[in-house]
């Protein structure tokens, strides 16, 4: 367990931002920015490959409470000749005020904590989807980005992409006419978990860190690498995992805001294991002129137009259609866009650029919540098994007491959410 108690913890972050205290680069920017990342097992260490093809990034620091998994992603950061120092502990990490900026790939449990703690520390953050692992925490990410004055980006990187930034200004144009129905979905022939009993802590976890915000159980792989997905104390299921990227796209492309009303049904039809998120599922999301769909059955090889993933656009004249290839028009104008071939490192290059010379984000925080709420709603429509009517000046829902009650979450002590 950290000994960085939470009194000497908010005592350095209320240095940090004190403008009297120092200078920071980010607010002077100049060609070199200080990095740390946390959570280097998957995601993290995929980021860190492409943040090393950047001139002018240092890497300060990797950050897990698993040190089993430093050597892989130090072995990477040495091929781009850099020697970040190692820590287990975020907190430790704020309190260095050369740190710029922190990228944020832990579990979704801890992307709300980390990331006010960053802002509150004077840091930009970079943080994977979903936004957020409720829908709370998420509204209180964007109030710390705005009062800190940080740039808080979300990993949804196809709004960085050529492909999709051209579909959008398509159908802004006009070529779709109205577009009344979406749909994205994911198939991806995920193999079953199984049924794991719990077991010693592995040497070399900090496991009180790792579950950070999350209730304090047992320890058991099938709730540890990667597999947290499938829980709700830890994760947001496969709409917060792969959902978040097609409604971000539909969202961005038709310029939907808000839901008024949602739905979603499905279950664990597939699989006898330790998940209890739906390994079938359909979410509808209605809004002031558009129904939107997300289905996932990630027991099939093939979804919906003979593609994996995907997100169809359907207007009156015409259907667009995005593959991992690009988009396409089908039944009206001849259109078609192939997708670029890296919109993961243009995506980190925009958040670089809002860093060192104050360029808007292409995935702000603002955006990246309005984004994961949609999953957020889906889950807590399928948790309850009833249609939701969404408040979104209030971000609750009417007159429904228990789907309230899932909106946001109880912390562990030492680990809760600052007000904002």
């Amino acid at each position: 367990m950290s000994k960085l108690s939470r009194r000497d913890f908010l005592s350095a972050t209320a240095l940090t931002v004190s403008a009297a205290a120092y200078a920071r680069t980010a607010d002077a920017p100049n060609e070199r920015v200080r990095l740390a990342i946390m959570g280097v097992h998957g995601r993290g260490k995929d980021l860190l490959g492409t943040l090393l093809k950047i001139p002018g990034v240092e890497i300060t620091h990797l950050v897990d409470p698993d040190k089993n998994v430093i050597p892989k992603a130090m072995a990477v950061a040495a091929g781009g000749n850099q020697t970040p120092k190692v820590e287990t502990d975020i907190r430790k990490v704020l309190e260095d005020r050369s740190v710029d900026a922190v990228v944020v790939a832990a579990p979704d449990h801890w992307h709300a904590l980390a990331t006010v703690w960053a802002c509150q520390a004077g840091k930009h953050v970079y943080c994977e989807k979903p936004a957020s692992h409720n829908l709370v925490e998420g509204r209180r990410m964007v109030r710390a980005a705005r009062k800190y004055k940080r740039h808080v980006q979300i990993g949804t990187q196809r709004r960085s992409a050529a492909h999709v930034i051209a579909a959008r200004e398509f159908v802004k144009a006009g070529k779709l006419g109205k577009v009344p129905f979406a749909r994205a979905w994911i198939a991806g022939a995920r193999k079953s978990i199984g049924k794991k009993t719990d077991a010693p802590v592995p040497p070399g976890v900090d496991y009180n860190l790792w579950l950070g915000p999350a209730h304090e159980r047992p320890f058991n792989p099938n709730h540890f690498h990667y597999e947290w997905h499938w829980f709700w104390d830890t994760g947001t299921g496969e709409i917060g995992n792969n959902g978040i990227h097609g409604l971000d796209v539909a969202r961005y492309v038709l310029g939907l805001d808000a839901p008024t009303a949602v739905a979603s049904t499905g279950g664990k039809f597939f699989y006898d294991d330790d998940r209890e998120v739906p390994d079938t599922q359909i979410a509808t999301f209605t809004f002031a002129n558009c129904s939107l769909v997300w289905e996932h059955r990630f027991w099939e090889k093939n979804g919906l137009e003979g593609e994996p993933f995907g997100i169809s656009l359907h207007g009156e004249k015409g259907t667009l259609v995005f593959t991992p290839k690009g988009w396409h028009v089908r039944d009206g104008i001849a259109a078609e866009e192939a997708a670029g071939p890296d919109m993961q490192l243009a995506h980190v290059r925009n958040f670089l650029d809002a860093v060192r010379d104050n360029k808007p984000l292409n995935a702000d925080i603002e955006e990246g919540h309005k984004s994961t709420r949609l999953c957020h709603l889906g889950n807590i429509a399928y948790r309850t098994g009833r249609t939701l009517r969404f408040d979104a000046e209030t971000e609750t829902l009417h007159g429904d007491p228990e789907a309230n009650g899932l909106l946001g979450r109880e912390y562990r002590k030492g680990f809760e959410l600052p007000a904002v």
